[in-house]
């Protein structure tokens, strides 16, 4: 890793708990660009995740899906440009969540690539060949204001999610959860001490027995999530569990849903 973005990331480590406490938060739009569950019937449906988020000091994309002319694509339909997005957060290291940069950097290379410190070399190098900047994640650390990555979270596969500081309390999107979706929640509790208003992303359910997807709905509710939209990996057995036990506060994520987090 580069000596600057240690530093960088050395600074950044000690600010999340105290900017947590401060006022003045953004009203978010998250977009869900890129997904296997259908949703709205312009954008094309495919394998992977991407989500849009817009309304704090940088615009973010979470994850680029497998195709970069899928996501571009579905991005344009929802009349979001590539140029605006400022900085791309990337989960883990499966085609499905990062295919997608390589036709995204063609259009926009000045961004910052925030990822986890254990992807491959040349992959770095690639992005720093495209004109984009590197930034290499280890702990939590503030992307912008308001704005963070929950660190590396250890597991089969080692992932980051991001963390949104709203008033309402944290959101936590995810891309697939192979730590375990509990165990990130838990981490997440312990790095920024508040509140989790709503969980969003791929939850690693699909195949899992309804027996144990049942605990870990009961999971959530004991570590006092408000809402949830599970999706991409989740599968539809905890869609639907999920659905029943939160009921209005359950979110129907899929393809092209839009939700404001004020």
């Amino acid at each position: 890793m580069k000596l600057v973005h240690l530093l960088i990331l050395a600074a950044f480590f000690i600010t999340p708990l105290i900017a947590l406490a401060a006022g003045n938060k953004p009203s978010w739009k998250a977009v869900i660009v890129y997904d296997n569950n259908a949703g709205d019937p312009h954008l094309k449906t495919d394998w992977g995740f991407s989500c849009y988020l817009e309304g704090a000091e940088k615009t973010i994309l979470f994850d680029c899906g497998g195709r970069g002319d899928i996501l571009l694509s579905n991005l344009a339909k929802k009349g979001l440009s590539p140029q605006k997005i400022q900085a791309i957060c990337l989960s883990h290291f499966h085609q499905d969540h990062v295919g997608g940069l390589e036709g995204f950097l063609n259009k926009n290379h000045r961004v910052e690539v925030w990822l986890p410190y254990s992807f491959p070399a040349d992959f770095k190098q690639a992005i720093e060949k495209n004109g984009a900047r590197v930034m290499e994640v280890v702990k939590p650390a503030a992307i912008c204001p308001g704005v963070y990555t929950s660190g590396v979270i250890d597991g089969p596969i080692r992932e980051q999610s991001l963390v949104l500081d709203t008033r309402k309390g944290l959101v936590l999107i995810t891309g697939c959860a192979h730590p375990g979706i509990i165990h990130i929640l838990k981490e997440i509790k312990t790095s920024f001490p508040k509140n989790i208003y709503l969980v969003m992303g791929g939850f690693h359910l699909s195949g899992m027995p309804e027996t144990e997807i049942k605990k870990i709905v009961a999971s959530f509710r004991r570590l006092g999530v408000r809402k949830v939209g599970p999706t991409h990996c989740s599968g539809e057995t905890a869609r639907r569990l999920f659905s029943e036990e939160y009921g209005l506060d359950y979110i129907d994520a899929g393809l092209g849903r839009e939700v404001i987090i004020q």
